[in-house]
């Protein structure tokens, strides 16, 4: 469910007094593990280390980030791939073409 309007998007305070502290251009990575904080316009152009419960992933926000939430470009779930004998074999044709 989404935050009621009445209340307004919710950013960390925490967050916004590390903004306060920094200049946008400056490339100083603002750790924050805050991964439902939402993006708001005096964000843009900083760098966030967003915490995926293991490592800070950078991310820099831009203007199509606006309204979205920092853990939304943090992924905490890794991929590694399907195994089985299906595929090695297509594994083995990718290799053999390049």
């Amino acid at each position: 469910m989404t935050r009621s309007a009445k209340k307004g998007p919710y950013v960390d305070a925490k967050l916004l007094e590390k903004i306060s502290r920094v200049k946008p251009g400056d490339g100083v990575v603002i750790k924050t593990w805050a991964r439902d904080s939402q993006i708001s316009p005096e964000m843009i152009g900083y760098t966030f280390g967003v915490h995926n419960g293991k490592d800070f992933i950078e991310v820099r926000i831009t203007e199509d980030m606006v309204g979205h939430r920092l853990g939304e470009f943090s992924p905490t779930r890794k991929f590694v791939r399907h195994g089985g004998k299906m595929q090695k074999e297509i594994e083995a044709r990718q290799s053999k073409g390049a």
